[in-house]
């Protein structure tokens, strides 16, 4: 949480007046951490799995709990189911619970699964809450298997998962400390933004202890919490807006990493306010990478070309000095202005 400088953008915004829409396995409403901040649709406000209220805890936990809090600890929760009670999602479900989110008021919708079927009713429900002007985040990955850290052998190869890979949803995958992805996590096929997701700390769905979690699921509950905390500080702002501030404003990087503040704090401009095409979200990040790299590449080529110019100078001046200025061709001399060489 600290990587992610939260104590300096709770000076600006802290999500206030923002509901976040939790579709997971439930959110226990009675948590220490988030209580008088959960509204749950059905049975959602039980959680006997735990991902969804470790997940809201990531989103929205009180500041002064023992883990630091959640990146947007004045924000609401809207709990609504997207698994069994078991814990494993469904295409319909999923569906079902981001249009209940939408429907109840939620500005940020979370998901926490990541679904290899459903593409159609996934688009469908996403297209609905983008309609409604609501910002939809989501792993890019479902979290690693357990058992499965054995390496790159063991990770299953890359895949569109869903909703992650509908071009509205901000697509998220998850890295450690040392920057990198945990060995024998699943391969990223797309993505737009990564965070920390690896050994997090956070709520579980009952009393006031804290547990240890990892995966891209995870990583996305800080993006969602981030984007409660760009409504809440620019509420003009439209959905798409909020998403493509938080792709524009990211840490440049082979995959750009969140950065809270500069998405909360950055001046709008037509970078990091115009809404980008919906199919092009993700080549954003690319987009101003190489733009950088053109940058660089043209700074280069003038200031070799400069250098390139004054050691020209430095050879012809002084030829040009003792044949007095005169042309190839013979005939007198012109008067030239002087020219200094360089020392």
């Amino acid at each position: 949480m600290s990587a992610l400088g939260v104590s300096r953008v709770r000076e600006l915004s802290d999500g206030s007046g923002v509901t976040v829409g939790v579709v997971d396995t439930g959110v226990a409403a009675n948590v220490p951490a988030l209580a008088g901040r959960v509204t749950a649709v059905g049975d959602a406000g039980q959680d006997c799995v735990g991902h969804g209220s470790f997940a809201a805890g990531l989103i929205a936990g009180r500041a002064e709990d023992a883990t630091g809090g959640g990146i947007a600890p004045g924000a609401q929760i809207l709990a609504v189911r997207g698994t069994g009670r078991n814990g494993v999602a469904s295409p319909g479900a999923v569906a079902a619970g981001i249009r209940a989110a939408v429907d109840r008021g939620a500005r940020v919708v979370y998901v926490g699964a990541a679904l290899t079927e459903g593409r159609a009713e996934l688009t469908a429900a996403v297209a609905y809450a983008t309609g409604k002007d609501a910002v939809v985040v989501a792993p890019a990955v479902p979290d690693a298997v357990p058992g499965s850290a054995g390496g790159a052998a063991s990770a299953p190869p890359a895949q569109p998962y869903f909703p992650a890979f509908i071009p509205q949803v901000v697509a998220v995958e998850d890295f450690g400390p040392d920057g990198a992805r945990p060995k024998g996590a699943p391969n990223v096929f797309a993505a737009d933004l990564a965070a920390p997701g690896d050994a997090v700390v956070s709520i579980g769905p009952k009393g006031a202890g804290n547990y240890i979690g990892s995966g891209s699921s995870l990583a996305a509950a800080f993006v969602a919490g981030t984007a409660a905390l760009v409504r809440a500080y620019q509420p003009r702002l439209t959905a798409a807006e909020v998403a493509n501030r938080l792709v524009a404003s990211a840490y440049p990087a082979a995959r750009p990493v969140l950065d809270p503040y500069a998405a909360v704090a950055e001046v709008s401009s037509p970078v990091t306010a115009r809404p980008m095409p919906a199919d092009s979200l993700r080549l954003s990040a690319r987009a101003s990478s190489h733009a950088v790299r053109t940058r660089a590449l043209v700074v280069a080529s003038v200031g070799g070309g400069l250098v390139a110019l004054i050691a020209c100078a430095a050879v012809i001046v002084p030829l040009g000095r003792a044949r007095g200025w005169r042309p190839a061709g013979g005939g007198p001399p012109r008067e030239l202005p002087k020219v200094s060489t360089p020392a």
